[in-house]
């Protein structure tokens, strides 16, 4: 499978300005070819490309490999390696110049590649750079493999960027969350920024149950429908979701409202302003909980946006996780039949005490990555939602619970039950009715689904998508499990942690976050 794209250089500063378009979507294991003649603008496209890796795309020295043959960064965003084949003579060669640990290790730049013979890999990206004094400066782009998508792709967001008043914008990568999704942050001369967000449909996945993928059993968002049709919810409520700028439905792209990066991560964990953030988070939670939540929401295109309940299969689905992924990691038996049958009907006990008579919104990723403080705003708006297209229709307690026993930053025992008492407090100012403890037990249940999930999908992470940073937060999920088996409501799931995964098991180091 191949795809080709031709795209006319008006300069040199062009061919930089591609190399630098091209790093947005490199990925470990990439492979670019750069042909043409001497002077076409090989190195330029590979030096820009790499310097748009950095962290903060400067102009470090990135010398050509015309002498050493090999020049590695291991400080970019992906680790590159620049090879010049120009002087080999062999093309076996290449192996002694660690060509192949390069591919591992990160994405590779060939110069010259012609001299590899059929040597290259079949999943490869060539561009073809040309330069004549009659028809100036051209790149062929050809995908091979899994990049003739990408390349497709590349000139859908090229197009897609071009078409509006954001034509000519800097483009830098924004690191995103553990999906798929990607972004860009588009920043133009006047100063203006947008959010560029990738979101293609999603493919179907490998069957696990009853012939659906993960993904359809616990309501993942298909594509960027979900994004568009809540950030319009979001704002009939009054709160603070980026306006959509710009999108094309059918691509999977949109250009969204910047809010900036002051999410509750950066905020002083002992200041003022993240005591005021979180009681914002409170009250924003409070305001969904006693609003009209409609189960369906109005697209761009006529079409409706139907949000799914958050259901107790959906919920046993994502607590298995924990026996795919974590066990195996902590013990060298494997889950029996029995063990199996108990861990599942101790959860459907639990999932059938929740009391579902008012369901309401879950933004299901209601945590410190996804909450912006803006503190120029007034009230509610002063916390900007991100990340909420796998919204479904549940009980009020689980974003409750992902807000005051966050995965990513520490929550310490004190600052959770303080604002636990507030959003309580709340509640019963709105509702005289409202039951206090049963809320209480339902935040145990879901702060435990949720903890229990997150054990699971961090590990897979790590084991299956190469990502061993979230290994570091389990520490302190494990934490957060213990404090919500703490509840009398628990017991009977407790007694089997404590059996099978106990604490000094999850975590030998565990401890009580500061």
């Amino acid at each position: 499978m191949t795809a080709e794209r031709i795209v006319v250089l008006e300069d040199e500063n062009a061919t930089a300005e591609l190399g630098a378009r091209l790093a947005l979507f490199l990925k470990a294991t990439d492979v670019i070819a750069l042909s043409g003649d001497l002077g076409a603008g090989k190195t330029t496209l590979a030096r820009a490309a790499i310097r748009s890796l950095a962290p903060e795309a400067g102009t470090f020295e990135v010398p050509s490999p015309t002498f050493t043959l090999v020049q590695s960064y291991d400080f970019t965003r992906v680790p590159v390696t620049h090879f010049d084949l120009y002087r080999i003579v062999n093309a076996e060669e290449i192996f002694e110049l660690g060509f192949d640990e390069a591919v591992q290790a990160g994405a590779v730049f060939v110069e010259w590649p012609e001299r590899m013979a059929d040597l290259l890999p079949g999943d490869r990206l060539d561009i073809a750079l040309s330069y004549d004094e009659e028809s100036g400066r051209r790149a062929v782009l050809t995908g091979h493999g899994a990049w003739a998508e990408r390349l497709d792709r590349m000139g859908a967001i090229d197009g897609f960027v071009a078409a509006g008043p954001w034509c000519g914008a800097e483009r830098r990568h924004l690191q995103g969350d553990a999906s798929a999704r990607r972004y860009e942050r588009l920043v133009r001369s006047d100063g203006a920024r947008a959010i560029l967000m990738d979101m293609p449909a999603r493919p179907d996945g490998v069957p696990v149950r009853g012939g659906k993928a993960y993904s359809a059993l616990v309501h993942l968002a298909e594509d960027i429908r979900a994004v568009v049709a809540m950030t319009d919810g979001l704002c009939g409520l009054g709160l603070a979701a980026p306006e959509v700028l710009a999108c094309d439905l059918d691509q999977g792209l949109a250009l969204i409202e910047d809010f900036g990066d002051a999410v509750f991560g950066t905020l002083d964990p002992q200041g003022r302003d993240i005591e005021t953030a979180y009681g914002v988070a409170c009250d924003i939670l409070v305001h969904i909980a006693t609003s009209h939540c409609p189960r369906e929401l109005p697209l761009p295109d006529g079409a409706r946006h139907t949000i799914h309940d958050f259901d107790p299969g959906a919920m046993q689905i994502e607590v298995a996780l924990l026996l795919d992924w974590f066990w195996p990691e902590h013990r060298t038996d494997p889950v029996t039949a029995e063990i199996l049958r108990d861990f599942t009907a101790i959860w459907d006990r639990l999932f059938k005490e929740l009391d579902m008579a008012e369901p309401v919104w879950v933004l299901r990723d209601y945590h410190s990555p996804n909450l912006i403080w803006r503190p120029e705003c007034e009230g509610m708006r002063r916390l900007g939602l991100i990340d909420y297209q796998d919204a479904v229709v549940g009980h009020a307690a689980f974003d409750l619970a992902s807000l005051l026993q966050d995965a990513r930053i520490d929550v310490s025992r004190a600052r959770e039950d303080r604002y636990f008492e507030r959003y309580l407090d709340a509640r019963r100012s709105a509702d005289a009715s409202f039951d206090a403890e049963r809320f209480a037990a339902a935040y145990a249940t879901l702060g435990a689904q949720r903890c229990t999930k997150i054990l699971g999908i961090f590990t897979r992470l790590n084991r299956r998508d190469g990502k061993p940073g979230y290994l570091r937060h389990i520490p302190r999920v494990s934490d957060y499990l213990e404090r919500n088996l703490a509840h009398p409501a628990l017991a009977e799931l407790k007694a089997w942690y404590d059996a099978y995964l106990p604490a000094d098991l999850r975590d030998p180091g565990a401890r009580e976050p500061a």
